[in-house]
């Protein structure tokens, strides 16, 4: 086991004090580490290891070296509990890696990420989390903050803020799952340390978004299909997008925005999707071969299938800019081919994914099949685009019985 004490150094420095150091020893090897305190000679008690009454904040600044020995304990304690024998090197690495705490500040590390998405050009995600910053950060008052000091009551006056400008639970969690993120990422980078995590209280589970029922029924996909557009020719794109990505399970609006020509192959459609990077082949049944054909003829771009990227060397900022913009019209386009189609439920992008997976369940596909088809990374992921038709099961059911 290591010896730890921590001494005044007999070696002035050029203000004419005395360093302080924690002298480690490990198997007669000693090493010196500066804690970045000095003091005259009259004001240290070598044999208590410790500052004198002469010394000014003697209280706080000797409950500080307390604090730092017992770190340096820590560091040895952990480690013979693992059943390992730390060298002064490794154990200085350690040590170091604690000191990083208070070295890098949340607002630097977290502009450092958005900073490595945007090279890796998943600015999508970059843009994600410099919005969560913004916001994160505007509550703090731009002020500089160490992870440390981001603790359970922090994190519950950030709620009751985000909720004082209007944010229902679902933002919340979306804001909170960010810094939880962060937090996760400068742990395993050394950053923050996980004594101080404060996401063990700080349930994001408790943010429960209300009930949201996403999915149409296959009778109500048919009336958007067919739905007659010679008075509203402005919504065929929209139509055309939202049939489409039904038909090709749910496909994500990025992903058509980017699909290209070259991705259809024979009878099959191949493309990777962005958010889990996971390849698909998709079969071209007739209603998405009766797009691609008005595509097609139309050929407004040699390139890409749709008509939703205009300049094609666009940088992936620009393209992200593009998908915000096209992607607020689709939405906004489908709010009126609902109301065309009666249809009460409120129609997004996202529907159509939803209904694709719903109506496979209602059709009698086992769950597993239905989440591979959507190339979800676990059955889980799909059971909560099932959650509402569970119920609805559920409920017919019981009505048998009255």
């Amino acid at each position: 086991m290591a010896t730890l004490k921590i001494t005044l150094k007999d070696k002035q420095l050029s203000n004419g004090l005395f360093p302080i150091y924690l002298r480690v020893t490990v198997e007669r090897k000693r090493k010196l580490i500066s804690i970045g305190y000095a003091c005259e000679k009259s004001d240290w008690n070598e044999n208590k290891s410790e500052f004198r009454k002469s010394y000014p904040e003697y209280i706080q600044k000797n409950a500080a070296l307390i604090k730092i020995k017992n770190r340096a304990e820590d560091i040895f304690s952990t480690a013979l509990g693992n059943g390992e024998a730390l060298s002064i090197e490794e154990f200085e690495e350690i040590f170091f890696k604690y000191k990083n705490d208070n070295k890098i500040s949340v607002n630097q590390f977290w502009d450092d990420h958005v900073e490595s998405l945007n090279k890796a050009r998943r600015t999508g995600n970059a843009k994600y989390y410099k919005e969560c910053k913004i916001s994160f950060l505007g509550f703090l008052e731009n002020k500089v903050i160490y992870f440390k000091s981001i603790t359970p009551a922090l994190l519950m006056d950030y709620e009751v803020y985000l909720r004082s400008r209007g944010s229902q639970d679902s933002g919340i969690a979306v804001r909170m799952r960010a810094i939880r993120s962060i937090y996760n990422t400068a742990i395993i980078k050394g950053v923050a340390f996980k004594d101080n995590y404060p996401f063990n209280s700080y349930k994001i589970s408790k943010l429960k978004a209300a009930s949201n029922k996403r999915a149409i029924s296959f009778e109500n996909i048919q009336k958007i299909r067919s739905l007659d557009l010679s008075k509203e020719p402005t919504l065929i794109n929209s139509r055309n997008y939202f049939v489409f990505s039904y038909y090709t399970r749910g496909m994500n609006f990025f992903d058509m925005m980017k699909l290209q020509w070259k991705d259809i192959i024979d009878d099959n459609i191949h493309y990777q999707r962005s958010k889990t990077k996971i390849n698909f082949v998709i079969k071209i049944t007739q209603p998405i071969s009766e797009i691609l054909l008005y595509y097609k003829k139309l050929q407004k771009s040699k390139k890409y299938v749709f008509p939703l990227i205009v300049n094609e060397k666009c940088t992936p900022q620009q393209l992200e800019y593009r998908k915000h913009k096209t992607l607020q019209k689709f939405n906004n386009d489908l709010q009126k081919i609902a109301k065309l189609c009666e249809i009460e439920t409120k129609l997004t992008s996202y529907v159509a994914r939803h209904s694709f997976a719903t109506n496979l369940k209602q059709k009698g596909v086992s769950t597993d099949i239905i989440s591979e088809a959507l190339g979800h990374q676990n059955v889980a992921i799909t059971q909560t685009y099932l959650k509402e038709l569970e119920s609805s099961v559920i409920e017919s059911a019981v009505e048998q019985l009255l």
